[in-house]
């Protein structure tokens, strides 16, 4: 099991009515073990709120006919850049593509599905910079994404019911 091995699919908002339970269910799989948490259970409305943005883009990791994983996101609304409140000086580059959601299932973790589906995702983006938020708790993850260039600018609680989450930015593209 690789992540060579994976038949990776690009998917835009008007696919979501396609995806959506796909999306669902992974990411019920991959956090199997979280689902008991109110803020995980609302994923659904996170699949809509992203999936009906302009720009939505979505790549999903396939072993034969079953996803294993997905990753997805969409471009910032211009003059809205929230992560500059963290930076001073802020960079001058502002075209933002804002990284919403990365699931892999467990089987399929530490096989390097993580890295091509976020690969994915950003090749051939015209933003300047990404933004993602990664839970405090899980320093692994933290440090996988600062592996492919990211880094951590602060921190953030979008949510009264959210984890505390590492603002995380870098250019494209990927190094």
């Amino acid at each position: 099991m690789t992540a060579a091995g994976l038949n990776v699919r690009h998917f835009t908002q008007t696919d979501l009515p396609e995806i959506r339970q796909t999306l669902i269910d992974v990411h019920a799989d991959a956090l199997a073990d979280e689902m008991d948490d109110p803020f995980n259970q609302r994923f659904p409305w996170f699949v809509d709120h992203w999936g009906g943005r302009p720009g939505f883009s979505c790549v999903i990791a396939y072993d034969g006919d079953k996803a294993v994983g997905f990753a997805y996101g969409a471009p910032g609304s211009p003059g809205r850049e929230w992560w500059r409140e963290h930076l001073d000086p802020a960079p001058e580059k502002h075209r933002t593509f804002s990284y919403s959601e990365l699931a892999v299932i467990p089987a399929w973790r530490k096989q390097g599905v993580s890295e091509r589906l976020t690969r994915a995702l950003m090749a051939d983006r015209d933003e300047d910079l990404v933004v993602l938020l990664v839970d405090t708790e899980h320093p692994r993850v933290q440090a996988l994404y600062e592996s492919w260039g990211f880094r951590k600018v602060g921190k953030d609680q979008p949510f009264p019911d959210s984890p505390v989450f590492a603002v995380m930015l870098t250019e494209l593209p990927l190094k």
